[in-house]
């Protein structure tokens, strides 16, 4: 009972040699998203301050975000090819984006207005949290729809998808597992875990909403914030285990992903926010 991955079309069109993709088009929904909410929940706070600056809030946000996770992943994931490579860093239209170096590249754009404005950081921070796991869930839908970052492989599993364009770590998974090969010759693939679904529904649905109940009452600055990095970082730590690893570097020590790795930090962090937040208010979680 494996689903056949869907004939989709990355490109929704092209005008000469600039096509439009549907991983673009998320990425824009959820920016046009986080503005009209993040105005929403600005008049909802009757935050002057960020109903007047919002805007340009959140485009240096995207922004850092986005230089943030092109050079964290050079950095995290790819460090050896991209330092005998310089240029091909600029190439972003070839992918490679990490989520954990988007998040430090916001919080410096943050901490950046903060300074300028004399804003809390968590005060900041605080707003643009709800504003993002929309995107995240865009996201993946995005690399769903692009058939990439797809789970890894499952034979035992009986609605994993085959995904035609694994097949160069097929390969790869044959070898450690030659049992396999008589699936991919019917198949002219392996089934795997549609992983980047797993992923816009916990990261993008429910930690949505898991923020967006908990923000609905009055809350310490600070504890939304470090709410985001706990639940994130649990989701994706669980998560990692169905997806596949980068395959150029693989399971560190056989167990872990560099994503999982890079999520213990978020996790703890955010733990250390919240015990500091609550403590400090003496509001028992």
């Amino acid at each position: 009972m494996y689903i056949f991955f869907p004939n989709l079309n990355p490109v929704i069109f092209s005008i000469g040699s600039v096509s439009a993709r549907w991983y673009g088009l998320m990425y824009f929904i959820s920016f046009l998203f986080a503005i009209w909410y993040g105005k929403k929940n600005s008049i909802k706070n009757k935050e002057i301050w960020y109903k007047k600056k919002i805007e340009i809030l959140l485009y240096a946000v995207f922004l850092g975000s986005c230089i943030g996770g092109r050079i964290g992943y050079v950095i995290f994931y790819n460090f050896s090819y991209f330092s005998q490579n310089i240029l091909c860093i600029f190439y972003v239209w070839k992918g490679g984006m990490s989520f954990h170096g988007g998040l430090i590249g916001g919080m410096i754009t943050i901490l950046y207005f903060s300074l300028k404005y004399k804003k809390k950081i968590l005060e900041i921070s605080d707003f643009i949290t709800p504003l993002v796991p929309f995107g995240l869930g865009a996201g993946r839908l995005g690399n769903f729809i692009n058939s990439e970052l797809w789970g890894r492989v499952s034979p035992n599993f009986s609605y994993a998808v085959i995904f035609p364009n694994s097949q160069y770590q097929d390969l790869e998974a044959i070898k450690k597992y030659p049992q396999l090969k008589t699936l991919f010759d019917e198949y002219g693939a392996l089934p795997r875990h549609p992983s980047q679904l797993y992923e816009f529904f916990f990261e993008g649905f429910i930690l949505f909403f898991i923020i967006y109940f908990f923000s609905k009452k009055n809350r310490p600055t600070g504890s939304i914030s470090g709410l985001f990095l706990v639940s994130y970082g649990i989701f994706r730590t669980i998560l990692e285990f169905f997806r596949e690893p980068d395959p150029q570097l693989g399971l560190l020590n056989n167990i872990f992903t560099m994503g999982q790795i890079l999520s213990i930090p978020m996790i703890i962090t955010g733990l250390i926010i919240m015990f500091k937040v609550f403590y400090r208010n003496k509001i028992d979680y």
